[in-house]
């Protein structure tokens, strides 16, 4: 980089040995070098090594570096007092061109959990500034977010794993570092379960198998929900293989029910695939009760419990160790599925039963005895009325009990709508409501219960000086520009009611339209009905009714839609009048 230098004359000459040359950078506070007269220059330590004069004030770089970039200028000050006093150079703006090397550059192996957030950096400096490219697999990729040149990869999964490759070009050359990426995470099961029929005795083999990343995996199934090692039946009979085959020795018919597979390394949340597993065996009868009671007078059924697969075919009974010839008791059948049904159970039902089911592999033996003791059914010695009537904050006391029987249970439950809400009662049966209120009004059951039966005893309770209940079974009939509208009236709380008919539009998804409520009261002599008017043809409504009495107003009522008739509606029916 050249200064220039006073031109010669007898004055630069005397003065050759008078001057100060220094050479400054933009942005430096410390020269690059100064040199005064004859002495050796001082310079700066960044260019230590690196910096001469030439030619008295020529300053000489060598070893060009990227960050020597930059704005320099050369100062002369001549200390001869003829002389200016100091002579200044111009800027000399030197640009250094580069290839690119990597200031950041990813590892050349990553480990990445599996839905993890995975940023590969990757900088490079040069001159002109270096574009970067990513490939994965040798593969132009697009940048998910670009941040410095990195790439990132918000949620990592196996379909992530592979080798990338950071490109970084200019006009001066490229560079490329390479990184080789592998997802760390849960097992992936590649080969499932698959569901299987054996017969009993046998084994049976449910396969799984799964890969992973790290590859210390362990096998764990599951029977039901339950650790097969943990289960009593089948932990001495089980045994998991090495690639994850459940192996279960010499079925019983137990053994059936659902299976599931579940490997894991200690990462995230383990995959699990599921099997059924069906033991085919013979019909086999499982424990019988020992007693068995029915209720006398009443319909009645003893069941044979068993355990079939392929399903039942028959199951034979015996009555007293004889077998049960039905022809011999009017009213006895069996059921289709092998229970003896009794249409009334008398004197002739008690005895001591066994049955024996049979399938396709035939049966495995009867079961065991079960006595069929006869009780007498449940009955009340005391029954709520048909109805009640109060004023609501009173208190209102339905009595229910039963008779003598100590093992009858007395329970209350409020059916409203489909829904049953059982209540507490007293220790007598008794129903206490206190303080009555609006909620209580409805059909009430009282319920007597025994082993063998229960009977129902039921009431309606009516809550005086409450605001109306709701209408129900709203209809209506639209026509062309108008509806009739009918309905059911609800309690009116113990007051005379009034109704009031509200309607809405419906607004179309493109008109833009705000349709608000609007109420038309009915006339006392309408009844339960009323024909709304002035409505748009061809359009949808809501309908729905509103009571009010002295005591306040009620909730509303269902709501109802009904899309009004066209025009051309009205003119067809007109016709077909015409017609008839």
């Amino acid at each position: 980089m050249e200064c220039s230098f006073p031109p010669p004359g007898p004055a630069a000459e005397s003065s050759a040995s008078l001057h100060v040359v220094e050479w400054v950078r933009q942005g430096i506070d410390i020269p690059v070098l100064i040199k005064f007269g004859s002495y050796a220059p001082r310079v700066h330590p960044h260019y230590e090594g690196r910096v001469s004069l030439v030619q008295i004030s020529t300053l000489r770089l060598d070893g060009l570096r990227l960050d020597d970039q930059g704005s320099y200028d050369c100062r002369i000050l001549l200390l001869d007092e003829a002389a200016d006093e100091q002579q200044n150079g111009t800027w000399t703006l030197l640009s250094v061109f580069a290839p690119p090397t990597f200031i950041k550059a990813p590892s050349p192996v990553l480990d990445a959990l599996a839905g993890s957030h995975l940023l590969l950096a990757c900088v490079a400096d040069g001159n002109p500034t270096p574009i970067i490219t990513w490939l994965k697999d040798g593969r132009v990729i697009q940048r998910i977010n670009e941040q410095d040149g990195a790439l990132s990869l918000p949620a990592v999964s196996e379909q992530s794993a592979g080798r990338y490759t950071c490109h970084a070009s200019n006009s001066e050359g490229n560079v490329t570092s390479e990184t080789r990426v592998t997802i760390k995470g849960p097992p992936v099961i590649v080969f499932s379960p698959k569901s299987v029929s054996v017969n009993v005795s046998q084994n049976a083999f449910l396969q799984c198998q799964a890969v992973a990343d790290p590859p210390n995996m362990t096998y764990v199934w599951q029977k039901d929900g339950e650790n097969v090692y943990h289960t009593a039946s089948l932990k001495s009979r089980v045994k998991i293989m090495v690639d994850g085959t459940l192996l279960i020795s010499g079925l019983i018919p137990e053994d059936s029910g659902n299976y599931t597979c579940m490997p894991t390394n200690g990462l995230l949340s383990p995959p699990t695939a599921s099997a059924n597993l069906t033991v085919m065996h013979p019909a086999m009868a499982l424990q019988m009760p020992q007693k068995t009671y029915l209720p006398t007078g009443m319909d009645g059924a003893v069941t044979c419990p068993a355990a079939a697969q392929p399903p039942l075919l028959q199951v034979d009974w015996t009555k007293d160790g004889e077998p049960l010839d039905l022809s011999l008791y009017p009213g006895w059948t069996l059921t289709q599925e092998g229970s003896l049904f009794m249409a009334t159970v008398n004197d002739d039902t008690a005895g001591v039963y066994t049955c024996t089911p049979y399938n396709g592999y035939g049966t495995m033996g009867s079961s065991g005895p079960t006595t069929v003791i006869l009780q007498d059914p449940p009955s009340f010695s005391i029954t709520p009325e048909k109805q009640y009537k109060q004023e609501a904050g009173r208190t209102l006391l339905i009595p229910c009990q039963g008779n003598e029987d100590p093992t009858i249970k007395i329970t209350w439950t409020k059916v409203d709508l489909g829904r049953r809400t059982s209540y507490s009662i007293e220790p007598n049966g008794s129903l206490l409501l206190q303080p009555l209120a609006k909620d209580h009004q409805g059909a009430w059951e009282c319920s007597a219960v025994n082993r063998v039966a229960s009977v129902k005893a039921a009431t309606q309770v009516f809550v005086l000086g409450t605001s109306p209940h709701a209408a129900t079974s709203l209809f209506v009939s639209p026509g062309v520009r108008k509806a009739n509208v009918s309905w059911e009236a609800g309690f009116d709380g113990g007051s005379s009611q009034t109704f009031s008919v509200w309607v809405k539009k419906i607004a179309t998804i493109d008109s833009g339209e705000k349709q608000e409520w609007f109420s038309v009261p009915v006339p006392r002599s309408s009844g339960n009905r009323l024909l709304v008017t002035g409505l748009s043809s061809g359009r949808d409504y809501q309908f729905s009714v509103l009571s009010q009495n002295k005591m306040g107003t009620g909730p509303f009522s269902e709501i109802a839609t009904a899309r009004t008739l066209g025009q051309y509606r009205k003119y067809w029916h007109r016709c077909i009048d015409t017609l008839k």
